[in-house]
């Protein structure tokens, strides 16, 4: 049960919405480097963090590790294995660091290309966030807003929907029917308490060997005793069906609302891109407790998701890991059947002594591998597992005059609960976070970023020249449904005419700029069905992490999966030494 529970826990943490969108336009004594690959012009940061530009490959083509990509997981990955005083390179083919969660700058509009709803920035302790965990790690930070509500819009009608135990239950009494307050009421019961088990183990405590017996079991299970004893015998059985999925503790609660059940729906899908049927119980009651709970509140950081990327580099500055951009991994090297290294489209080998991390996904990681070292097994398992669709993204800068000034920062649009919230063009999600933090927009402006959240299915694009009349048409076509989303949400003084920027992204920008197969959102995996891939690989030495690896989708996470890389690459004396120095 205390395994189940560990693997439970860390499925947990996860942003509303984990959407990545593309950029439409580096402890010890020795110096890091910061370096590009290229001539091309210096990306913008959002954050503190100075990007050093030089035209040659950081210092030695070698390293303990090499990570394959810059996205949260293989961050987290590079930075603590930094912290363990590994050496570590990473190796990003983009011209800016963060993957699905790097920021662009347009005309002076900040955006977020990615994630957007975020919440347990300043949690610390063992039962934190685990980004908050490896930042802690890393002696790093991220100044943050606080809030407690967003708009929805449904069918019903709109309203401003708040975290928190009580404010939920006036919005039932309108929307819902009688029942309905009851019915939540109920389903809270159930479920808080299970929160306890849920969150028993520190995620950072978690690695994929035995060693988990002495850093996790061992170190945490007085305390997941101590939580079942204090849930009782309901709680206890309800804490067996963690792995199990929503769907089932809905239906022994015997819940027939509607409104209830569209809801739960709805924040199954923002969680993980699927429905109560679909998602682990463990992933929604971790929501559960996260907003709605006495005291709860959600976070953006200040300076925007760039400034998350950029603490994570400091982090692995600090303790002398090194960036390389613009340096696009074209093959992965093996010999003796051994990963040994990448290399790159420049034709340059960068040896790996010790492992080569992949934060790609599943399918385009297969694709960096010589055919005749994977097992056809491995071969089969990753081309038959079923992928999240695309997105559809807009990024907008426009003049705040004659918009609402007490503007929220988010906005959900539910056009038709009968077709499912997993339906295409049926749910648009927005984000105005210059609402919380001006410095993301010129003075007086604001800038947006709307998106279907992994409904826009690939098979409509594929194959589109870019530069034709078809594709444009269907950009246009395709993109209305999130511009009258944003004129809902919006209001009449804002102006679709009138804005400054206009930057339609669709899942062939999705493919081409985050590199990612078929533009996708990640693996479509059912819980109760099937579980997310571990870290290891038939290839020695080559591992995994990200959202293609256990726990699965979401910036908390992918960074769970890099720290779960990342401390099984070192020994438990030192993963002890490193969970003693951040107290947990």
């Amino acid at each position: 049960m205390a395994s189940c529970v560990f693997q439970n826990y860390l499925s947990t943490h996860r942003p509303l919405s984990a959407s990545p969108a593309p950029n439409f336009s580096g402890g010890r004594k020795q110096r890091t480097v910061f370096a590009r690959n290229s001539n091309a012009e210096r990306p913008s940061s959002n954050g503190s963090v100075s990007l050093e530009e030089k035209t040659s490959f950081p210092g030695k083509p070698e390293a303990d590790i090499v990570v394959i990509g810059s996205g949260i997981g293989g961050l987290c990955c590079a930075g603590l294995l930094a912290r363990y005083e590994q050496d570590v390179i990473v190796l990003e083919s983009h011209d800016v660091p963060g993957g699905a969660a790097h920021s662009f700058d347009i005309k002076g509009y900040k955006f977020d290309s990615g994630p957007s709803l975020f919440s347990g920035f300043n949690s610390r302790g063992a039962q934190a966030n685990p980004l908050a965990q490896v930042l802690d790690a890393l002696g790093e930070s991220i100044p943050s807003a606080s809030y407690d509500s967003w708009m929805v819009y449904i069918p019903e009608g709109e309203f401003l929907s708040r975290i928190g135990p009580t404010e939920f239950y006036k919005d039932l009494e309108k929307y819902a029917s009688p029942n309905a307050v009851q019915e939540w009421k109920k389903l809270l019961d159930a479920v808080l308490p299970l929160s306890a088990a849920a969150m028993a183990l520190p995620p950072l405590s978690v690695r994929s060997d035995l060693g988990v017996l002495s850093t996790a079991i061992t170190r945490y299970g007085p305390s997941l005793v101590k939580s079942f004893i204090q849930m009782g015998p309901q709680g206890v059985f309800g804490a067996s069906k963690l792995s199990r999925p929503f769907s089932e503790i809905i239906d022994s609660l015997e819940l027939k609302d509607p409104f209830i059940r569209n809801w739960v729906d709805l924040l199954a899908f923002l969680l993980a891109g699927v429905k109560t049927n679909g998602i682990l119980t463990a992933e929604m009651v971790y929501m559960f407790a996260e907003w709605y709970k006495p005291g709860c509140s959600l976070e953006y950081p200040l300076h925007g998701s760039g400034a998350i990327v950029d603490a994570l580099v400091r982090g692995i500055q600090k303790y002398n890991g090194r960036i390389s951009l613009r340096s696009h991994v074209e093959e992965i090297v093996v010999e003796k059947d051994r990963a040994v290294g990448v290399k790159l489209s420049s034709g340059q080998f960068v040896r790996a002594k010790k492992a080569v991390i992949s934060n790609a996904s599943m399918w385009d990681t297969l694709k960096l591998l010589p055919k005749e070292v994977v097992p056809k097994s491995y071969m089969d398992r990753v081309s038959t597992t079923p992928q999240c669709e695309s997105f559809m993204h807009l990024h907008l800068g426009f003049d705040a005059e004659g918009i609402s000034k007490d503007l929220g920062i988010h906005h959900i649009v539910v056009n038709d609960w009968h077709r499912g919230v997993d339906a295409d063009q049926n749910v648009v999600l927005i984000s105005v976070p210059s609402v919380l933090s001006p410095d993301l927009a010129p003075s007086g402006k604001h800038l947006l970023h709307a998106y279907t959240p992994g409904t826009e299915p690939f098979e409509l694009w594929e194959g589109l020249d870019r530069r034709s009349n078809k594709y444009k048409n269907l950009k246009a076509e395709r993109s209305e449904v999130m511009w009258r989303a944003v004129e809902r949400a919006l209001g009449p003084g804002f102006s679709r005419e009138k804005c400054e920027v206009k930057l339609v992204g669709t899942p062939l920008t999705h493919e081409r700029y985050l590199r990612r197969n078929r533009g996708t959102y990640g693996p479509a995996i059912q819980a109760g069905q099937a579980s997310f891939p571990g870290h290891s690989t038939p290839v020695p030495q080559l591992y995994c992490c990200g959202d293609s690896t256990f726990p699965g989708i979401g910036v908390p996470a992918v960074a769970a999966s890099g720290a779960i890389v990342a401390n099984s690459l070192v020994s438990v004396s030192q993963h002890s030494q490193l969970l003693d120095a951040i107290g947990i």
